[in-house]
């Protein structure tokens, strides 16, 4: 008999990674998701993401790792530092988070060994505005490498959306068949707003910026179509 073939997702309930949620339930025939507490200001996050994980039938737990907050000075994790708003030139906004998606693939590296799962699954994306070195996919490949000597085991790191902009995203999202769902009960906002979000914050110009590109060429392909 075949052996099921199971992914752990790294799961923030965020625009991408509910729609790496879903394209991991598309294709594994059992998902996983772990959400991680890092002494962030919005725990609503790991609230939705929990809720979501229960709408599509996912396992959900959540680790603390919240020695991050006390290890890092930026603006997600300490309420003193005021957000950048745009991307300061030749260095990273403080909404970067040093270490933060090694140590986070790291604990579901090792949940996913105890799980005997070979497959983890995160919503990075080399195509971000921010360019956070965490997010590149000369750093994925490296970490997927080090995981695999660490824990002598076959881990296999999937990025669905490395290469994709947010309009990709979007229309992946509507693909998958849950459009409405990232759009409405996901919070990408820095500011700790679901659905739409503050709008001012850099997350929430960048999915909006993606979302209009969307739908605006959806509208036109409908269009041609007629």
């Amino acid at each position: 008999m075949e052996q099921k073939k199971k992914a752990l997702v790294c799961f923030s309930g965020g625009q991408d990674s509910t729609t790496c949620l879903y394209w991991a339930l598309a294709h594994f025939d059992e998902v996983y998701a772990v959400s991680f507490v890092y002494g962030q200001k919005h725990s609503l996050e790991v609230e939705m993401a929990h809720k979501i994980a229960d709408k599509a039938g996912v396992p959900f737990e959540v680790l603390d790792v919240s020695l991050m907050a006390q290890m890092t000075d930026n603006s997600l994790t300490n309420p003193a530092v005021v957000m950048d708003e745009e991307k300061p030139d030749n260095t990273y906004p403080n909404t970067f988070v040093p270490g933060r998606n090694m140590v986070f693939l790291t604990f579901a590296a090792i949940i996913a060994f105890q799980k005997g799962i070979q497959n983890l699954v995160t919503g990075v994306s080399q195509a971000d505005f921010s360019g956070y070195p965490d997010c590149r996919d000369t750093f994925i490949r490296s970490l997927n490498v080090s995981l695999n000597l660490a824990m002598d085991y076959p881990f296999t790191i999937h990025t669905p959306l490395m290469w994709l902009d947010k309009e990709a995203v979007w229309a992946l999202s509507d693909e998958l068949g849950v459009f409405d769902l990232v759009r409405y009960e996901t919070l990408t906002c820095y500011n700790g707003i679901p659905g739409d979000g503050c709008g001012r914050c850099p997350a929430c110009k960048l999915r909006r910026k993606g979302l209009e590109n969307y739908l605006s060429t959806k509208k036109k392909g409908r269009v041609q179509k007629v």
